[in-house]
């Protein structure tokens, strides 16, 4: 790639982490909930960057692990957080069977293996526990991580890009992938368990509301109400609930 972006800055291969918690957040935190006991479960966030939802777990359980493969943002973390520790979602360091619930926040796109990454998670995860999965639509009309073009990385919302053929879509976007159903429902085939839930999510506008509320709530309010039409398919984030056996 161009010298102007290499490959190894993190801003684009590992993503912007979350700085604030909003509503938007918080309302896929409510998703969660919906699908996973966690008061008093032993819960790990893979991927979990500077913690938010780390913090947001901790509302109902005190035995809540994060681990992310960034020093810099475990230790940032870790200042205010216990039990976060840099490690890679294809190597995770706790025993088989630890946890009662295991988030993967917008993680897999960014990992090297992201079948590995599965089967670590639910290596960790015990029998009947649940691993919690978001991770970007390819239906959705913007990649959201930028994209290469022209000799240099161009950050930002990149219309209809993941509407083009594999290979193009992959060559302007080496740096991070965007899942169709069924190549998410791919990574658990042969798992032992079964999808307990399954949908597609819009964004929260945040950003948009912070700065012009009127636009960004009509905006949040008409791709909301998307979400129980058959239009969902094109909504920002795939949700899926995987329950081990």
């Amino acid at each position: 790639m161009a010298d102007e972006h290499p490959a190894n800055d993190k801003a684009i291969t590992l993503g912007h982490p979350s700085y604030v918690w909003r509503a938007g957040q918080e309302r896929r935190f409510a998703m969660i909930r919906q699908h996973a006991s966690l008061d008093g479960a032993r819960v790990l966030d893979v991927g979990c960057g500077l913690g938010l939802y780390v913090r947001r777990f901790r509302d109902h359980s005190n035995q809540v692990y994060g681990v992310d493969v960034d020093p810099e943002r475990v230790l940032e973390a870790s200042q205010s957080l216990p039990n976060i520790s840099e490690a890679s979602a294809e190597r995770l360091p706790y025993p088989d069977d630890m946890f009662d619930v295991v988030l993967s926040h917008e993680v897999l796109e960014h990992v090297p293996d992201d079948a590995a990454a599965v089967r670590e998670a639910l290596r960790v995860l015990r029998p009947g526990g649940r691993l919690v999965v978001f991770v970007p639509n390819r239906l959705y009309p913007f990649e959201t991580h930028g994209a290469w073009w022209g000799g240099r990385y161009h950050f930002g919302n990149i219309p209809l890009v993941n509407w083009l053929p594999t290979a193009v879509r992959n060559r302007l976007c080496p740096h991070v992938r965007a899942y169709t159903r069924r190549g998410l429902r791919r990574l658990f085939d042969g798992q032992p368990g079964q999808i307990v839930a399954e949908r597609t999510v819009f964004a929260g506008y945040d950003n948009i509301i912070a700065r012009r509320p009127r636009l960004g709530g009509l905006l949040r309010d008409i791709t909301y109400a998307l979400e129980r039409t058959p239009l969902q398919a094109f909504g920002l984030s795939h949700f899926l609930v995987f329950e081990k056996h």
